[in-house]
């Protein structure tokens, strides 16, 4: 039996996870992000690593992780991270070091797209694209069953275009860690979410909060997520228009609001060229597990 070992490396937790040949979980362990301190990282993935292959004996050779931000191919060190310690680091090469193997970085977003074209919501469609709609906002792109990554290794980045169509109320849009303003992400983030919910009706309130109130009738919620569904339907309209993607298939904190995926749909098509839109709006299969679960697919079937 080959066993694949994937990494999950996320701003809270560090998650690994092996799977046997036909995909099945063998064991999962994970444990907190020493979020401010590298070379902390670096030591929790080894140990991880180690104690997945304690209980299921040698792996394949190569390990996969998945993480915020890319490694850059013009300078080999990771890039685009809000993990921010990683920015910066040859962090594939000080792991690999660490191991005695070889590792494969690629983006959270590639990996949950990967994990949930492959066996999850999006099985069987193509193309796919994969959103992550959490504390930041990102994408992954899956054609013919591979992750398209681009070369400058940022495919999918939808989250730092700027917000398509906007209102004039809507410029120029809150700043965004990137160093520009009015990014998606800025937008349809969760804490976006609730800052937008904050400044229209004072209240600061958590975004599971604002949509539970919005689901009970509360007028301002209701508006709140009005505004959020028009702009995620504008935003994934550019997306249609260019990737024309089979499935869209949302992950992240946001995708448990359940009244988006009946409401997008019914809005999008204001947007995407031509007016008809056949793509389909899905939430994940596989939950948080995802990324770990696209990490260790990675390995066997690499960009």
């Amino acid at each position: 039996m080959t066993v694949r070992i994937g990494v999950d490396l996320g701003g809270t937790k560090i998650e690994a996870v092996a799977l046997g040949d036909r995909d099945e979980e063998l064991v999962r362990t994970r444990v907190p992000t020493p979020a401010s301190d590298y070379r902390a990282i670096v030591a929790a993935i080894v140990d991880l690593v180690a104690r997945v292959e304690e209980a299921t004996g040698p792996a394949a050779p190569t390990v996969g992780v998945g993480t915020p931000g890319a490694i850059s191919p013009f300078t080999g060190t990771l890039k685009n991270s809000n993990t921010t310690v990683l920015n910066g680091q040859p962090l594939d090469r000080d792991l690999a070091a660490a191991l005695g193997r070889p590792v494969l970085i690629r983006n959270d977003a590639d990996c949950f797209a990967l994990s949930e074209a492959r066996s999850g919501a999006a099985a069987g469609a193509d193309p796919v694209f994969g959103v992550i709609l959490g504390t930041g906002v990102g994408g992954g792109v899956v054609v013919g069953g591979r992750v398209v990554t681009g070369p400058n290794r940022i495919g999918g980045e939808w989250g730092h275009n700027p917000l398509p169509w906007p209102r004039p109320d809507e410029l120029p849009g809150p700043p965004c860690y990137c160093g520009k303003s009015g990014c998606v992400e800025t937008f349809l983030s969760g804490p976006g979410f609730a800052r937008d919910h904050e400044a229209a009706t004072g209240e600061r309130l958590a975004p599971p909060e604002i949509a539970s109130r919005a689901a009970a009738g509360d007028a301002g919620a209701v508006e709140s997520l009005r505004r959020y569904t028009d702009r995620l339907a504008r935003s994934l309209a550019v997306v249609i228009d260019i990737l024309d993607p089979e499935v869209v298939v949302l992950g992240g904190g946001m995708s448990n609001v359940a009244a988006l995926y009946e409401q997008v749909p019914k809005v999008w098509d204001r947007y995407v060229f031509g007016g008809e839109v056949a793509t389909r709006l899905v939430r994940n299969l596989h939950g948080d597990s995802s990324g770990v679960l696209g990490a260790a697919f990675m390995v066997e079937d690499p960009p």
